[in-house]
């Protein structure tokens, strides 16, 4: 396994799942439900909660590279502790062993891994997937971020909505949202975005959305915001870096690489738009024309 060490839990159990018993498989899809929470309880309630054995858990612990149980867990605390640190926490943290090289390179290389390590933990047949959902005339799409992602779903949007009809961006403030909810329709798709210091309200209206038949995507961090419990697609990027805040550059990488394959799959669509787009920036002069 490529550089296990540097991997959540829940990517290793991505990355082993097809290797995985069915007794194991039913183990880690309790976990992920709700993690991390799901596995800091003794051996025996972790599996009673699975409906596994104990022997199990233990087994499954040793083949995603642990030791053991006791050493799963303890990464599971550690990893608990840093999906709740602010940003003077994770500032703290980085700067203690801050090496000495410039800034530029220490976050270049922390970006350059992050982007490796979420390649390698990026299923293409869930990438697929989410593409054909999105490219689906049939599906309106909502699109929403929280109190720092909401620029990631407003970027969505923005070319979403030029290659499509049907598109929607919520607004930031949650009070509103249930007049949202109130126009989705069974199969219709919510597009969220939630990273660490997970939003309440981002959870809340995932699981009213489901609720109602719709298709929930999620773009969240390596541990996984609590609100993909309800989604049908997650796409997990990594975001630390050495700074007090969390990195959206791989998501960004993410999320613009779902906007190139919903071209490719609606492109007839999406020029004509495109073109008629156009003549309505030379109609209103829009942009400046240097020749």
């Amino acid at each position: 396994m490529d550089n296990a060490e540097n991997l959540t839990v829940a990517e290793r159990i991505r990355q082993q799942f097809e290797d995985l018993t069915r007794a194991e498989r039913q183990l880690a899809n309790c976990m992920l439900e709700d993690y991390p929470v799901s596995g800091l309880g003794s051996i025996t309630a972790v599996a009673e909660s699975s409906g596994v054995s104990t022997p199990t858990v233990a087994r499954m612990a040793r083949k995603l590279g642990f030791g053991g149980f006791p050493q799963m867990q303890a990464q599971l605390h550690c990893e608990l502790k840093a999906t709740i640190s602010n940003p003077i926490n994770k500032h703290d943290l980085w700067a203690e062993n801050a090496p000495g090289t410039h800034i530029l390179n220490r976050f270049a290389e922390a970006v350059m891994e992050n982007m490796r390590q979420t390649l390698r933990q990026i299923n293409p047949v869930d990438f697929n997937a989410v593409a054909q959902l999105l490219s689906d005339p049939k599906r309106d799409i909502y699109a929403v971020g929280g109190r720092i992602t909401r620029s990631m779903a407003d970027h969505f949007f923005t070319h979403m909505q030029v290659m499509r009809s049907g598109v929607t961006l919520m607004a930031p403030n949650s009070n509103t949202w249930a007049h949202y909810v109130l126009n989705m329709k069974e199969g219709d798709v919510l597009v969220a975005f939630d990273i660490r210091r997970y939003e309440h309200d981002i959870l809340r209206l995932a699981e009213v959305a489901k609720s109602r038949g719709v298709t929930f995507v999620l773009f969240t961090d390596q541990w996984g915001s609590p609100a993909g419990k309800f989604a049908t697609h997650s796409l997990n990027s990594r975001i630390e870096v050495p700074s007090a805040w969390d990195s959206l550059v791989v998501t960004l990488f993410l999320v613009e690489a779902v906007i190139a394959a919903v071209q490719n799959e609606t492109w007839d669509e999406t020029k004509d738009r495109m073109k008629i787009l156009e003549e309505l920036f030379d109609q209103t002069k829009m942009f400046k024309k240097f020749i």
